[in-house]
């Protein structure tokens, strides 16, 4: 702790002012901002000090760390009434500094910074300081609410359990929450990172900058990079969904004839896509041709599959699609990502059927030879998504059956043990 003495002690105004500008190193404010900051606060205290402001002129020098104050004080007679005047100063005092000055004219009058006391000057630096720093809060939060959408790059600069601070080519700290990395992403400090601008926010008056790479619109922004077509607006991606890191669907169209958008997109021999997949962790990106054509629209996004017939119904937003037998797992996809996300794109929900005489697979079992194990009102809530056999229901998450069920989590953990165990056993 400083001792009164010190407190106490004249400041060097070259040191107060080296010691500021150390501070505005990698402010993200305009050099007049600071000034014009550095300004009023040294007039509040003139204003402290002398109970006006009034008729000052100060004048900065950042560079070589220069600070001039002086007051404009106007002379009166030894024996005005106005000598108390604090913007008033005698003919004597004024002949002080220069001997021929009179009445009435004006004398610029010094105000040294170490008259102020140094107690009072270090109150108005942590003041000045505070007022940088609100002021650079506000300016992170006005530059990066307008680029909401937006691919931006960083460095690595700290990694947690929850998220990972990522820090702009200016030293703002962006956060990407766990939640928005891809699964298979892997990053490390000082690694590099692309992602969206997704939102901003105020929490406590800091800005907070969420990013985020398993956003549709990163994706599209990805492609806009990548796809000059899309960026002169020939081609316009029309949806985009995706389950990060493991598949994505976009529906894009052509707004010139004589451009094919998917290729245009994909790009010789896969060149653009690739490093779209690659900068996705691999992620298995379709393009598909958009149209108005429902029908059509819904046969597009279930490839690679390719269905037999379909029934829509418009009021209910449901579509029922019938597939060979070989075709239901590819409908299906991974893990429920090809169906869940087809369904997504089309704003349909699909339940995907075998062709009624369609001959069983030698290797599955049909559904209702469980019956003596499973209890019927659950068999029929398979088959109402479409899955009448064994293989296709064990070709599902656990988690996608939930929520395209009316099944409790425990039960369907339940018909996974028995179907693999009727496997298991005729495989033995």
């Amino acid at each position: 702790m400083k001792a009164a003495s010190d407190l106490n002690k004249p400041m060097n105004p070259i040191l107060l002012i080296s010691e500021f500008k150390e501070f505005l190193k990698n402010k993200s404010i305009e050099r007049t901002t600071m000034i014009r900051i550095l300004e009023d606060t040294f007039k509040a205290l003139v204003r402290k000090n002398y109970g006006t402001d009034e008729n000052v002129e100060m004048t900065i020098d950042l560079d070589h760390g220069k600070m001039e104050i002086y007051r404009l004080l106007t002379i009166v007679d030894d024996d005005s009434e106005d000598i108390w005047d604090p913007d008033k100063i005698t003919l004597t005092d004024a002949r002080k500094i220069e001997p021929d000055f009179e009445v009435d004219e004006q004398v610029a009058v010094e105000v040294k910074i170490e008259d102020f006391g140094r107690r009072m000057v270090q109150t108005a630096i942590q003041t000045l300081k505070q007022k940088v720093k609100d002021l650079e809060k506000e300016s992170v939060f006005n530059e990066y609410k307008d680029r909401v959408g937006e691919i931006i790059s960083g460095e690595v600069a700290q990694i947690s359990g929850r998220e990972i601070i990522v820090e702009d080519t200016t030293g703002i700290d962006l956060i990407l929450p766990r939640a928005n990395q891809i699964p298979k992403d892997r990053f490390h400090k000082g690694d590099t990172v692309r992602a969206i601008v997704e939102k901003v926010e105020l929490l406590n008056g800091n800005p907070r900058v969420i990013i985020s790479r398993t956003s549709p619109v990163f994706l599209e922004r990805l492609f806009e990079q990548e796809v000059p077509e899309i960026y002169d607006g020939i081609i316009s991606i029309r949806k985009v969904v995706r389950e990060p890191g493991e598949r994505a669907k976009v529906a894009v169209e052509s707004y010139d004839d004589r451009v094919d958008p998917v290729g245009a997109c994909v790009g010789m021999k896969g060149s653009r896509i690739h490093n779209i997949v690659r900068e996705l962790e691999n992620e298995n990106i379709d393009v598909i041709n958009h149209t108005t054509n429902l029908e059509l629209f819904i046969s597009r996004a279930l490839s690679p599959a390719k269905i037999s017939t379909m029934k829509i119904d418009e009021e209910r937003k449901r579509v029922a699609v019938y597939l060979k037998p070989d075709q239901v797992s590819l409908a299906i996809g991974k893990n429920g990502h090809n169906i869940n996300l087809a369904s997504k794109l089309v704003a349909y929900e699909i339940d995907v059927f075998r062709e009624p005489d369609a001959i069983q697979e030698e290797d599955d079992i049909d559904l209702q030879e469980f019956d003596d194990e499973i209890e019927d009102w659950i068999l029929e809530e398979f088959k109402r998504i479409g899955l009448d056999t064994a293989r296709s229901v064990l070709s599902m998450s656990k988690e996608d059956l939930v929520r395209r069920t009316d099944l409790e989590e425990e039960t369907i953990v339940e018909v996974f043990d028995i179907l693999k165990r009727e496997f298991e056993q005729e495989e033995e």
